[in-house]
C-alpha cells in the first residue's frame, strides 16, 4: 500500500517534476487522485508554497457556476418558472463569501487562506497568493471574461507554468485564453448574465458580452502539445501530473485551433 503522503514527501515529488522556487504556478487539481495525504488539501497547498518559496506565486481558478443565468443550468436544471425570481434575488459575488463550484477541495481551501487575493468576476474568478497576486487578480473585466483583461492573460504575461495535478487537459483553463485569440472568436459571441453588487449592498442582474467556450477538443490539443516534448510528466503520489509553460501552451493552442478547429453549428 505504501506510505501516506506528507508535506515533505509532496515537496520532494513536486521538485522532482520541475516546480522551482520563484515560479508563477497555475494549479488544477484532484485531491482524491493523490492517495492518502496527511492533512488533506491544506497539506497540498503548504507543499506547493514551500516549493515555490517566498518569491513564487500560486494561482488557482475559483469559478462559481452558481452565479450564472439559470436558463443555462443543467446540473441540476431548475423550472423555467423560477428563472426570473432567481435572477432578481440571487446574491452578488463576494470574494470572501462566495464558494467555488466544481473546482475541487484544494481551490476551495486555497481561496480562504490568509493573504490570498481573489478576482472579482462573478463566474470565472481566480485566486492568487504571492508577490504577483495583486497583478494577477486585479482588473478582471466582466465582459470577455477569460480574455485579455483576465487573470489568464496576466498569468501569460508572467510566463506562468501550469501543473495538472491528477487531472487531464480538459481541466486546463488556459485553453480558454487561446479561444479568445484564435480566428473563431468573432464567430462565437454570446451574452451572459450574473448578479452584480450595488452601492447599497444589494445585487442587480447584469448582462455582459462574451464568447461561447468549446472544450470538446481540449484533450486532443493537449496530447498534440505533449507530443512535441513540451510537457514534463511524472507522478505526485498516485496522481499522474503534468508541468508545462502556460504561454507556450496558449500559443500552440491558438495555432492548433486556427488550423484544425471546426466548430459545431
Amino acid at each position: 500500500m505504501g506510505q501516506p503522503l506528507t508535506i515533505s514527501s509532496l515537496v520532494e515529488q513536486m521538485s522532482a517534476l520541475g516546480i522551482e522556487s520563484g515560479m508563477t504556478l497555475v494549479v488544477h487539481s484532484s485531491l482524491s487522485s493523490l492517495g492518502y495525504v496527511v492533512g488533506g488539501a491544506p497539506a497540498v497547498i503548504l507543499a506547493l508554497e514551500s516549493v515555490l518559496g517566498p518569491e513564487g506565486t500560486l494561482a488557482m481558478p475559483t469559478h462559481s457556476g452558481d452565479l450564472t443565468d439559470p436558463a443555462g443550468w443543467s446540473n441540476p436544471p431548475v423550472p423555467e418558472a423560477w428563472h426570473e425570481l432567481i435572477r432578481v434575488t440571487m446574491p452578488a459575488f463576494h470574494p470572501d463569501l462566495t464558494p467555488t463550484r466544481g473546482m475541487g477541495v484544494i481551490p476551495e481551501c486555497f481561496r480562504k487562506q490568509n493573504g490570498t487575493r481573489r478576482s472579482c468576476h462573478p463566474f470565472v474568478s481566480w485566486a492568487a497568493r504571492g508577490p504577483h497576486a495583486a497583478f494577477i487578480a486585479s482588473d478582471h473585466a466582466l465582459s470577455m471574461s477569460q480574455g485579455e483583461r483576465s487573470p489568464l492573460a496576466r498569468l501569460y504575461e508572467r510566463d506562468a507554468y501550469v501543473l495538472l495535478l491528477g487531472v487531464g487537459y480538459d481541466c486546463n483553463t488556459s485553453f480558454h485564453l487561446a479561444e479568445y485569440r484564435c480566428q473563431f472568436a468573432p464567430l462565437k459571441r454570446c451574452t451572459r448574465g450574473a448578479p452584480m453588487p450595488t452601492a447599497d449592498g444589494g445585487s442587480r442582474w447584469t448582462t455582459y458580452d462574451d464568447i461561447f467556450w468549446y472544450d470538446a477538443d481540449f484533450g486532443e490539443i493537449g496530447r498534440a502539445f505533449e507530443d512535441m516534448g513540451a510537457v514534463r510528466v511524472g507522478n505526485i503520489g498516485q496522481a499522474t501530473s503534468r508541468l508545462f509553460s502556460q504561454p507556450a501552451l496558449v500559443d500552440f493552442a491558438v495555432r492548433w485551433m486556427d488550423e484544425n478547429r471546426r466548430l459545431p453549428d
